[in-house]
């Protein structure tokens, strides 16, 4: 039981963003296999999920730019 206002808050806020969170990461997780299924056409998709995931905080923008360059890079090897 929370011993403040503030506290049952917190309770309550955080089975929610918890929530929201692993439905965003496992999307996120999807979408990378996806990805790797049809040999980068997806990568769109991806890009905006992480862009977006970042934005909500649910993935750190430099974890986000991180995936993003790794799979940039992918593509470029895999184009040449």
């Amino acid at each position: 039981m929370a011993n403040s206002k503030s506290a049952a808050k917190r309770a309550r806020q955080s089975p929610r963003r918890t929530l929201r969170n692993r439905r965003v990461v496992s999307q996120l997780r999807t979408l990378a296999k996806q990805n790797a299924a049809t040999g980068g056409k997806d990568r769109a998709a991806l890009v905006s999920a992480l862009d977006k995931a970042a934005k909500l905080g649910v993935i750190h923008k430099n974890v986000a730019n991180r995936r993003k360059a790794r799979l940039n890079k992918a593509a470029a090897k895999a184009s040449t």
